[in-house]
């Protein structure tokens, strides 16, 4: 049984759920002039800046076999450590609803999941969710649905807010301010809270308030990865220029055989090739702080006409709308892949348990520039409460405190893996392995438990401990060339609004350049449309956002 220590997280971008501008809609007229979400002059932005975050204090409890750092690089697990009690007494007191997501096949009903009965008897109480399937519309939809009902959950998940328009107002108008249960020292109440990092904390802050806890993601941003016994064929996946990536892309490209270079993700594959060309991640800090987007820059223009080049050369699989290039990297018949994160290879060996796979590292290219590595956003949003009382509130996060437990400890164990002898046995490691009836009854609902609260992500694959270590090696070499975009933690108004709308454009053009439908020269008036549409707006709110620490990009 293969893994991971973030149950369902890893199966998507999360960055991509653009689609909840739908609550736009659903909200109506009910948030109009609530809150400071505004025109832009300021509001969130500044008071956000602003706000005291959680006071760090970290979980001391375990110690892995390959040790974190400040920079990013995640703690690796080679084995389940003995577990740790983080929380003395069960958190509820009667029943506490919520609204989530599942990225694996629906578990089973409380009614009918002992699974998760176990669960509520551990938390003292009824955790009653309500859970939309990763299909379709299916999450947007029910939050737009629920957010304007005259009846809320007592939680409800936000993912990220860049694609959420009137976040200030939806939250001033429907939750619950929680800064201060959790500014400061106040969050050391809630210990396994105090355990999540500053960086995690910046994306629940909206108007100057806190009001959610994060749910943390893996810190390191896409990466191209591989089959490596396809890429041996060419001496790997490692390239000095692009021109030798060209073409080992060219050789590995054998259409009478069925068989291709690169995924026909144009807008991933991009983002890798303007790595190599040294862009910035999302937003370059100049020296006088004024902000240049990567879509701004000439190496992105550079990118363009590389992966037109590549395009041109036939070494994109054919099929624009595949739905199973996982499946096709493990069989060889398409050879790179952009996933999200190093851990993210673990999809592999769900496909096959003998797959083994490379991951790109940047390089500079033409052999000189100095390539950039774009670590991600760090969460996948977080978990705020509906308004009410003081004694309800201090339940909440009594629940969110039990439910974001590090890895290594009693209700980590509990909430992923159940109780042992009935939802898991151990291996002869000590590792935990899914009954038959755990297989059923906890994959969908875990999912949906891990993307409204979570630790720290840490590197665990206990059937593939040569995973662990490789992607240990790998996220190392990646901090080599890891810039975090600037904006991340900050707030602007015009791009809750229009950002996923104006972003459109670029894309639609740069898809167009990249299968020849266009030139790179038309992409100038795309620009233009999205500096005039936002853009130049959006640059303008996080400039006056941007924090005095954020290092002026190349420095």
């Amino acid at each position: 049984m293969n893994r991971t220590s973030q149950a369902g997280v890893s199966r998507r971008n999360f960055l991509g759920l653009a689609g909840l501008s739908v609550t736009a809609v659903a909200m109506g007229a009910s948030l109009a002039g609530c809150g400071s979400s505004g025109s832009g002059s300021g509001g969130g932005a500044a008071a956000s800046a602003d706000v005291k975050l959680p006071t760090y204090k970290e979980f001391t409890g375990i110690t892995a076999e390959f040790a974190g750092n400040a920079k990013g690089l995640q703690a690796g697990f080679l084995k389940m450590p003995s577990p740790v009690q983080t929380v003395k007494a069960p958190p509820l007191k009667g029943t506490v609803t919520g609204l989530t997501e599942t990225f694996e096949t629906m578990s089973p009903a409380m009614a009918d999941n002992p699974f998760w009965q176990r669960l509520n008897a551990k938390l003292g109480g009824t955790l009653d969710l309500q859970i939309a399937e990763d299909v379709g519309d299916g999450y947007p939809a029910k939050f737009a649905t629920i957010l304007a009902s005259d009846t809320l959950p007592d939680m409800m998940w936000v993912p990220p807010n860049q694609g959420i328009p009137n976040i200030g107002p939806m939250l001033e108008a429907k939750f619950q301010d929680l800064t201060k249960y959790l500014s400061g020292d106040a969050v050391l109440e809630y210990p396994n809270l105090a355990a999540l990092k500053p960086d995690s904390w910046k994306t629940a802050v909206v108007n100057g308030k806190i009001w959610g806890a994060p749910i943390p993601s893996t810190p390191f941003g896409q990466v191209m990865a591989g089959n490596k016994s396809t890429w041996a064929q060419v001496g790997g996946l490692t390239a000095s220029t692009a021109d030798e990536f060209f073409q080992k892309a060219k050789e590995l490209t054998r259409p009478n055989e069925g068989k291709y270079a690169l995924e026909p993700a144009y807008i991933n594959m991009l983002h890798m090739i303007t790595e190599w060309l040294g862009a910035p991640n999302g937003w370059a800090v100049n020296k006088d702080r004024t902000l240049t987007n990567r879509y701004e820059t000439p190496q992105y223009e550079a990118g363009l006409e590389y992966a037109a080049k590549l395009f041109a050369a036939g070494c994109f699989y054919p099929d624009a709308n595949a739905t199973d290039i996982s499946n096709r990297i493990v069989n060889g018949s398409v050879a790179a892949q952009v996933i999200v994160g190093p851990h993210n290879i673990a999809r592999y060996r769900n496909l096959d348990k003998n797959a083994q796979t490379e991951i790109l590292i940047p390089f500079g290219f033409d052999g000189k520039t100095k390539p950039t590595y774009d670590m991600g956003y760090g969460t996948v949003g977080f978990t705020p409460f509906k308004k009410t009382d003081e004694g309800k509130i201090r339940e909440l996060l009594a629940l969110i405190n039990y439910l974001s437990a590090p890895f290594g400890s009693v209700e980590y164990l509990q909430k992923n893996y159940g109780e042992l002898g009935k939802d898991f046995t151990l291996d002869p490691n000590g590792n935990p392995v899914m009954t038959e009836s755990g297989q059923t009854d906890i994959p969908g609902l875990a999912s949906a438990l891990n993307i409204m609260s979570s630790p720290e992500n840490v590197i665990f694959n206990p059937a593939f401990p040569d995973d662990t270590k490789y992607i240990y090696q790998q996220e190392q070499k990646l901090l080599e060339f890891a810039w975090r975009n600037p904006t991340n933690g900050t707030y602007s108004d015009t791009n809750s609004k229009v950002g996923s709308k104006i972003t459109k454009i670029i894309t639609d053009k740069t898809i167009d350049i990249i299968t020849g439908r266009a030139k790179v020269s038309d992409f100038k008036d795309a620009l233009k449309r999205w500096k005039d549409g936002g853009g130049d707006k959006i640059r303008e709110e996080y400039q006056k956002a941007l924090p005095s620490d954020v290092p002026v990009f190349g420095a």
